[in-house]
């Protein structure tokens, strides 16, 4: 299926393209994603998904087909498979920016395949959700751009070695959460079928006594 999305993000155009052509410099503003291993122009890493009570773990590749810098246009490629097996997942994804309003505005098309549960979702719920998520990779992103790198400074000696508190783990993409509403208005119809059926099971036995 084809999906075509847009975001802004308020910081200049070169800035933007030198994060998303850098995978370990863009991934955590990525809603979920974990980037494990960097080589040339391909990357590996992980995608935390959660349907509701349900936990996937997508483990994948991806590699980088096309890098314009005079256009700012870049194509990615990846593909993941869940740890046990619910589905697989598989993207073609096409970024162009520009610049507009003092900002950097990203035009997203997306040839995605998906199997297992999330793909119980369809086409529209699909778009509306990804939507979502690159409203967040944008804040995100912004946020990040905005905060300059902090000045390495030596530290001072310490007498006792501390222990390092581990890193918190990246937090799962709650796409139950995500559509929220339009998942709501799609249950309503079943829940006015099954309430429907109830009061006719109940009539029906009643008249029989």
């Amino acid at each position: 299926m084809r999906l075509d999305h847009e975001f802004t993000v308020p910081a200049g155009i070169e800035d933007v393209w030198k994060a998303v052509i850098d995978p370990e410099y863009v991934a955590p503003c990525m809603p979920g994603a974990t980037v494990t291993k960097v080589e040339g122009d391909t990357f590996s890493g992980t995608v935390k998904v959660k349907l509701g009570p349900i936990s996937l773990l997508y483990k994948g590749a991806g590699e980088f087909l096309e890098k314009d810098a005079a256009a700012k246009k870049v194509v990615i490629k990846a593909s993941g498979k869940d740890a046990r097996g619910a589905g697989t997942a598989s993207a073609t994804v096409t970024l162009t920016l520009t610049e507009r309003d003092g900002g950097t505005h990203g035009a997203v098309a997306t040839e995605l395949s998906v199997t297992g549960k999330p793909a119980q979702f369809g086409r529209g719920l699909i778009s509306e959700v990804g939507g979502k998520i690159l409203d967040q990779f944008a804040v995100k992103l912004a946020e990040k751009l905005g905060t300059p790198e902090a000045e390495e400074e030596p530290e001072p000696e310490r007498p006792q070695l501390r222990s390092v508190p581990p890193i918190p783990e990246t937090e799962a993409i709650d796409l139950v959460e995500l559509a929220g509403d339009s998942m709501a208005k799609r249950a309503r119809p079943l829940l006015a079928a099954a309430a429907a059926l109830v009061a006719f099971l109940l009539i029906r036995k009643l008249l029989r006594r």
